[in-house]
């Protein structure tokens, strides 16, 4: 798939990795605008191809008492005002099948959570929608598996795929991140993102609250784009630690642009 499939992806002549990046879930129109404003800015001046991201509602949560979200009808609302305002395309993530309708007309890529990659009638569904599908590579499916959940959406009519690397399953409370896999998916024909946030999350805590490895975001990410990743996903919030979902693995926003200085030298250096 060509990134200029992608409805409003600027930069693309700059040769940079493609950036994904915004707050784990869509907490408020306010948040969503200071986040989508701070990052559009610094994507604008490295050259960097950008993507929001948020989830207008939270399925998969550790607890029945997690947030969730603030209502579908609003969230997806507020992600179609940050594409309109910032000229960005925009993504969340879907569960079942009729939320690939539900979310469509408001997103430019619909993203598969990495635990439904192997769901065939979800697969078909966002396929049908004619939208970009992001499918997230499942912590327990191997790389080379991913060719059969490409297949189901283009075999729907869609070519119009992405792969996500998002950490492998280690023990029961840990993910580790086998670089292999980028190459080989990058195989398939489709562009290839590195999850650099969830790639360290670490799950089934004792608390029913996901953990996480932030201080290690840099470390994944460079090693990602060394490796010659195309895209790079990254969640953050002006302040993690009172986000409400997925704070412990997520970059502080004040973090973000020195971060991405420093990638773009690796991808300079790499492909010199």
């Amino acid at each position: 798939m060509e990134l200029s499939l992608i409805p409003r992806l600027k930069h693309l002549d700059n040769n940079s990795f493609f950036l994904i990046a915004g707050p784990c879930v869509v907490e408020s129109e306010a948040l969503c605008m200071e986040v989508a404003e701070k990052v559009s800015d610094i994507c604008n001046r490295l050259g960097i191809p950008y993507v929001f991201k948020a989830s207008y509602r939270k399925a998969n949560r550790s607890r029945l008492d997690s947030f969730t979200g603030i209502g579908d009808e609003e969230a997806l609302h507020i992600l179609h005002k940050v594409g309109r305002q910032f000229d960005l395309p925009v993504t969340s993530d879907i569960h079942t099948d009729d939320e690939a309708a539900l979310a469509a007309p408001y997103v430019d890529i619909l993203q598969i959570p990495a635990f439904l990659c192997r769901q065939t009638s979800l697969l078909q569904a966002a396929a049908l929608t004619g939208k970009v599908v992001n499918i997230k590579k499942g912590q327990f499916v191997s790389p080379e598996a991913m060719q059969f959940a490409v297949d189901k959406v283009v075999q729907t009519g869609n070519s119009k795929v992405i792969l996500t690397e998002r950490g492998t399953t280690f023990g029961y409370q840990d993910l580790i991140v086998d670089f292999r896999g980028i190459p080989v998916m990058q195989s398939f024909g489709v562009p290839v993102v590195l999850d650099c946030t969830h790639s360290l999350q670490q799950p089934n805590q004792s608390s029913g609250v996901t953990g996480g490895r932030p201080a290690l975001i840099e470390t994944i990410a460079k090693a990602g784009v060394a490796v010659g990743v195309n895209g790079l996903f990254i969640e953050t919030h002006p302040k993690p630690a009172e986000a409400k979902s997925d704070g412990a693995n997520m970059l502080p926003l004040d973090r973000l642009e020195g971060l991405l200085e420093r990638l773009l030298r690796i991808r300079l250096a790499v492909r010199s």
